[in-house]
């Protein structure tokens, strides 16, 4: 099954699971604001993101706001710390498929492409 990890209010993760919806794409919506990702989780999205970097939204008011010496991590732990402190800062939504393949962000391209549906 595919999982979509997001924030319940984020207009973006509304669409990708309303994509999902009418397209009968079976899967589970995770807040990670909620219920913060593990570790090992975010080791992982980094390994296939190509980075931590790769997972943060440096647009975002949260990025914006935080100390520069917070956006100045490091280290794969700091940045693992930052990422569990604030899961606002993950790219999203992160859309883990039953394979283990991690995607971020949505477009109906980009989800036709990965699910094969909806030409």
């Amino acid at each position: 099954m595919t999982t979509l990890y997001g924030l319940e209010n984020c207009d973006t993760c509304r669409k990708a699971r309303k994509w999902l919806d009418r397209f009968g794409i079976e899967h589970a919506f995770v807040d990670y604001r909620a219920n913060r990702p593990e570790p090992a989780v975010l080791d992982g999205w980094a390994r296939q993101a190509g980075g931590f970097e790769a997972l943060v939204n440096r647009s975002s008011t949260t990025w914006r706001q935080l100390p520069d010496n917070r956006k100045a991590a490091g280290s794969d732990a700091e940045w693992r710390l930052l990422l569990r402190e604030y899961p606002q800062l993950l790219r999203r939504p992160v859309v883990v498929t039953a394979d283990g393949t991690m995607s971020q962000g949505f477009s109906d391209n980009a989800f036709k492409k990965r699910f094969g549906t909806g030409a």
